[in-house]
């Protein structure tokens, strides 16, 4: 194994002379680059491999790279790069290799191999890694089109992508998004001819030598594409995406008809009856119909009262909808359309009210048929505080509790309400939401609860209710309130209230590192701020986090270094300490942070 490990240091000593030859890097960085990698190298090179070594020697790579290339940018040099970089980039992509070799299900790592690839233009490299990726995780739909969109969009390809697309279809012949990607591929491909033609048309050049079929041209190709996939896959769903696909490109009316003849209205409604995105559909496409073309001579007010009858033609398709399939998703179909009807800009002050009129009347019927989703509650709402609408936003806001008795955001959305509004029953609405809800998950109501009544209660019934929150809450969100009694105390009581505070609140588990950090700021911000209370806490904090942080064993490093009343010499027994306490890669860590710290780099 060290045999192996020295040829590879020594195979690096070319690219690591050129860097000290052309002056990108120093002797003194050379030899902690070669120290480096040969650790690396060792890690690599152990019968029981790890992934995280490979990550991290890959990621160590491409630190180096990056550097190499800021440095070349600083001082103007761009030569050697076929010694220096070429090479690294060898090294990466072979410990990729190996690395993906060894655990091949790992699809993120294939996939920071292909991003590692673009990154650095490797496409050579890149082909292979699709191929031996693809005939592993062929199973992967979103990889096959991944590599198609590569070849299409980044080398031109739109064989190869044609090729990828066809082979992933007899993987997966059912599969919607695959058939709809490949039917976007051809049509970009026609439109990508036809704009070829154009310029040479507009050039006045022969186009004997090339052949631009007029089948391709008009997106025959995507065509026999659509009538496959309609063959194999049903559901309106995938209809209406092939549908949006075509409109974007301006030579498909022929296909756009062919899709909407195959499944007109008639046929949706029969096929389709009870699917809310036909309805969907339906409605949305009155918007499209029976209007005139507008012209210059067309006024404003019959421009919007075209406008109101379309739209009023979509609600009516709208309500027969929700009579025929009464579900949540219907109804979450009607709301977002009026939704999206209300957002749309208009001068019309009557178009305006009209839309929002019609906005809270669906809401209403929805609410009052029991089939408003909770998340539109929230939208509801709003629109309602937005419209100044105050008594209806309590009354909707206490019915959403009634229906969502057990959910903590409901109940936050309509204390929300209640404090914006400034109500006198915000205390009683807290009370009932914490007997509804169970203990577990209600954090967001105690900071809402502690944050209002900061500015709301006496110092006195805040602090009650913080001490309060701290029983009522599970261990883990605690840890929250603690830090949050914390900082109000001191912002209000002072550094003594504080400390007293803080020791208490040190009784029970857990705690969190900022909780610590807080009372440590603190201190320093003390203008007789004493090292034997910052010992305190860097000890309190080092017993609950000392075997997983490096940087607070540095921190209280450098208070002992830095205080006035600081101790130097303890510095020697706490990096013994650190040395015991700290698990695992951490120790490492430590030791080249408290190196820089030494050599005044940190």
């Amino acid at each position: 194994m060290a045999e192996r490990i020295e040829q590879r240091l020594e195979d690096r000593v070319p690219e690591l002379e050129q860097l000290e030859r052309v002056g990108l890097f120093t002797r003194r960085e050379i030899r902690a680059v070669l120290r480096k990698a040969s650790a690396l190298e060792y890690k690599i090179q152990r019968r029981a491999l790890r992934k995280e070594d490979f990550i991290n020697y890959i990621q160590y790579e491409i630190n180096l790279l990056e550097l190499i290339k800021k440095r070349r940018a600083r001082i103007g040099y761009s030569f050697k790069k076929e010694e220096i970089e070429h090479s690294i980039l060898h090294r990466v992509h072979s410990l990729f290799n190996r690395a993906t070799g060894k655990w091949k299900d790992d699809v993120q790592l294939w996939l920071s191999h292909v991003a590692f690839c673009k990154e650095w233009n490797a496409k050579h490299q890149l082909s292979k890694v699709f191929s031996t990726m693809l005939a592993i995780h062929s199973n992967k739909p979103a990889l096959w089109i991944m590599a198609a969109k590569w070849e299409m969009e980044t080398r031109l390809s739109s064989e190869s992508a044609r090729h990828l697309f066809l082979r992933a279809l007899r993987f997966h012949p059912e599969c919607p998004k695959l058939y709809q990607e490949y039917f976007r591929m051809e049509l970009m491909h026609a439109e990508k001819q036809r704009k070829e033609k154009k310029v040479f048309e507009q050039a006045k050049m022969d186009l004997g030598e090339f052949n631009y079929s007029e089948e391709i041209l008009n997106g025959e190709m995507a065509r026999i594409v659509y009538r496959d996939a309609a063959q194999k896959i049903k559901g309106v769903e995938f209809q209406l995406a092939m549908l949006s696909i075509a409109k974007l490109f301006d030579f498909t009316q022929d296909l756009q008809k062919e899709i909407l003849e195959r499944h007109s209205m008639f046929s949706l409604q029969n096929n389709y009856a009870e699917d809310p995105l036909t309805w969907d559909y339906l409605a949305r496409r009155e918007l499209e119909l029976g209007s005139p073309q507008a012209t210059e001579h067309t006024t404003k007010q019959r421009k919007v009262s075209e406008m109101a009858q379309r739209e009023e033609r979509c609600c009516a398709v709208f309500d027969e909808a929700v009579r025929a399939v009464p579900t949540e998703d219907m109804w979450k179909c009607y709301i977002t359309f009026c939704l999206e009807r209300y957002n749309r800009k208009t001068n019309s002050e009557e178009l305006k009210q009209k839309r929002l009129e019609r906005t809270l009347n669906v809401f209403n019927k929805a609410h009052e048929s029991n089939l408003l989703p909770e998340a539109l509650y929230k939208q509801w709402l709003q629109l309602l505080l937005e419209s100044r609408l105050s008594e209806k936003a309590v009354e909707v806001a206490e019915a959403a509790t009634r229906h969502f008795s057990q959910s903590v955001e409901t109940w936050q959305m309509r204390l929300q309400v209640l404090i914006q509004l400034e109500r006198e029953d915000v205390t009683q609405c807290f009370e009932e939401a914490l007997k509804h809800v169970k203990s577990k998950g209600t954090l967001p109501l105690w900071t809402l609860w502690v944050e209002w009544s900061e500015g709301t209660n006496s110092k006195e019934d805040t602090e009650s209710l913080y001490q309060r929150s701290l029983h009522a809450t599970t261990p883990a969100e605690s840890v929250t309130m603690k830090e949050m009694y914390l900082d109000w105390t001191y912002r209000k009581s002072g550094y003594k209230k504080v400390k007293r505070v803080f020791n208490s609140l040190c009784e029970n588990r857990p705690f969190s590192l900022d909780f610590f950090r807080k009372m440590i700021q603190i201190e320093k911000e003390q203008e007789s701020c004493k090292m034997l209370h910052l010992r305190e806490y860097y000890e309190r904090a080092l017993r609950e986090f000392g075997s997983t942080d490096t940087v607070l064993w540095l921190d209280y490093i450098k208070e002992e270094l830095n205080h006035p009343q600081g101790k130097p010499e303890n510095c020697g027994s706490i990096h013994w300490r650190a040395m015991k306490m700290l698990q695992g890669d951490l120790v490492e860590d430590f030791v080249s942070k408290y190196t820089l710290l030494q050599t005044g780099h940190l």
